[in-house]
């Protein structure tokens, strides 16, 4: 040798050392998960598509909530599921009082208190009998300006059933600022606007519409981002955060893990992302396979998530991840 070299070995000789130096740290309060809560059942449904993940009766959904709680996850996010005959072209039981999400709301409010985030879904597509995030014209497109009264009325009813946060997830234009004028006039001016500032028309949704019953005919690419797009994430997360969001998101999460990290450059808000249906399949069914380890895929993902400016995770897995990483 004709002089020294480096050893980066050294800093990776034990788990002590390797812990000492990580530059990206997980923490259980980093970590929602996403629930769904479904009408007309009288015990938890199992989904196909995703499995260890089902839909919850209330009863259920409160327990399921507690497990994850405990566990040390940082926030709750509900999905409503109606009966078929309850969707109408509206989505009227989004907002009604007595709808499978907002009574699911009213239930975990009860037992958590602000133990908890407690985060609603504010989007139509669960409750509609076509399937899509809004109100259509005859000629069948989505109503860009009339969606966003019904955003505003959903908003208010989820605010009122207990949600610490509302999620506009459609991607309707303007729907950060109808939401918080809408928030505000209301007398909720704490609740928080969770924007899906980045949301694209992804293929990987799939086992997220059995997830729902979704009627979709069709898809929604005239609302949701072109995956092609890349700058255009700057724009909406720009129109997002003058509009008064709290907090934004980018969806999918693992096949976006540039727009991620694009968004955490451009903000000081806090960023999420979704770890969507599809990429959370993938991995359980590899692992149903024999493929790949599960729970060493989904730690190192959701790792790969954050390590991408992420500082808050949605994933199916919350609750296993949130265990592992507190015995670490």
């Amino acid at each position: 040798m004709t002089g020294p070299f480096i050893r980066p070995r050294r800093l990776r000789q034990t788990p002590a050392m390797r812990r000492l130096v990580a530059e990206t740290r997980l923490h259980p309060s980093q970590l929602v998960l996403p629930m769904f809560v479904a009408d007309g059942i009288d015990e938890p449904r199992p989904i196909s598509s995703m499995p260890g993940v089902v839909q919850h009766t209330v009863d259920s959904l409160r327990a399921a909530a507690h497990d994850a709680v405990d566990a040390g996850v940082g926030g709750l996010m509900l999905f409503g599921v109606p009966r078929a005959e309850d969707k109408d072209a509206t989505g009227s039981a989004g907002d009604r009082p007595d709808g499978v999400l907002n009574r699911g709301l009213e239930a975990l409010r009860a037992d958590f208190g602000d133990e908890t985030v407690l985060m609603a879904d504010t989007c139509l597509d669960e409750f509609t009998d076509h399937g899509h995030c809004g109100v259509l014209t005859e000629s069948g497109d989505v109503d860009n300006d009339a969606t966003l009264r019904r955003y505003e009325s959903l908003a208010v009813a989820q605010a009122r059933a207990g949600a610490h946060v509302v999620g506009p997830s459609g991607m309707m234009d303007g729907q950060v600022a109808a939401i918080r004028d809408a928030l505000d006039a209301e007398g909720f001016i704490d609740t928080t606007i969770l924007a899906y500032t980045a949301k694209y028309a992804s293929a990987f949704y799939g086992p997220f519409r059995e997830a729902v019953d979704s009627s979709l005919v069709g898809d929604r690419r005239t609302y949701q981002q072109d995956p092609a797009n890349r700058l255009e994430s700057a724009r909406e997360l720009l129109a997002d955060l003058e509009e008064g969001a709290d907090m934004v998101m980018v969806k999918p999460a693992m096949s976006y893990l540039d727009i991620v990290r694009d968004v955490a450059d451009r903000t000081d808000a806090p960023v999420s992302a979704y770890q969507v249906s599809g990429e959370y399949a993938m991995i359980a069914a590899a692992a149903e396979r024999g493929w790949i380890d599960f729970d060493a895929a989904i730690d190192e993902s959701v790792l790969s998530i954050a390590r991408a400016g992420a500082s808050i995770v949605l994933t199916y897995a919350a609750p296993e991840v949130a265990r592992r990483l507190a015995r670490r």
